[in-house]
């Protein structure tokens, strides 16, 4: 099993390396880079004063943070090429990949709304109350006093953020879209030899997810340093 699993490795490694896994890490990063924009103006509004804005805002985190991902998935890559019906015209893989991109990065904008949120909320109220008391008006109190205390607790959560939806990827695999799980799913389709594909799939996927987390602590332990 594990030779078996060594031999589809070794007589495939650069797809596996170039193409599916190259392709995870784009959706990946496209996902927590929009979601991240996204996800900052969600937490924006959902501390607004505006009621009726609010609500709306945590109606649909709630709601996206309730449902299944992967029924996010279906939902977007049936409804979207409704909204926009050039994507039937692309290429499967692409119109997947783009489909995917979109429900992942919904998804995620609703975690990293919560995140940014509940970095802001730490930083001491003291703080803004003696900014306001100099002077500075709300926006500036929030751009130049919160938000860069702030980002030191949002960013390690960022990163796991990253991590989880790296393994969220696979779930794109249900209809081709190029990432790691769809060479998974083509292997097999191919060959019928399930376990060893699947063990060179997991094995590169814990190794993507092992050097991001070590990364994210050397990151954390730079940041303490300089705290």
């Amino acid at each position: 099993m594990l030779l078996g699993a060594w031999n589809i490795f070794k007589a495939n490694w650069q797809v596996i390396l170039f193409e599916y896994t190259l392709k995870t890490l784009l959706l990946a990063a496209i996902a927590v880079i929009l979601g991240t924009v996204i996800g900052a103006l969600l937490s924006m509004a959902n501390m607004s004063k505006i009621k009726p804005l609010k609500w709306i805002v945590t109606a649909f985190i709630e709601f996206v943070r309730g449902t299944p991902a992967l029924l996010q998935v279906y939902v977007i890559y049936f409804g979207l090429p409704m909204i926009f019906p050039r994507i039937n015209r692309m290429d499967p893989m692409i119109s997947a990949f783009i489909c995917a991109a979109v429900a992942l990065t919904i998804n995620s904008a609703a975690y990293v709304s919560e995140i940014i949120r509940s970095g802001i909320e730490a930083v001491d109220k003291g703080q803004t109350e003696a900014a306001r008391s100099l002077g500075l008006n709300g926006t500036t109190t929030m751009i130049q006093i919160v938000l860069p205390q702030a980002i030191k607790n949002i960013l390690p959560a960022l990163g796991n953020e990253f991590i989880t939806v790296v393994k969220e990827t696979s779930l794109a695999a249900t209809f081709f879209a190029g990432e790691l799980m769809t060479f998974y799913k083509e292997y097999v389709g191919f060959t019928h030899d399930a376990l060893p594909a699947f063990i060179v799939v997991g094995v590169v996927y814990f190794a993507l997810n092992f050097i991001l987390s070590k990364g994210l602590k050397f990151v954390e332990r730079r940041m303490k340093a300089h705290a």
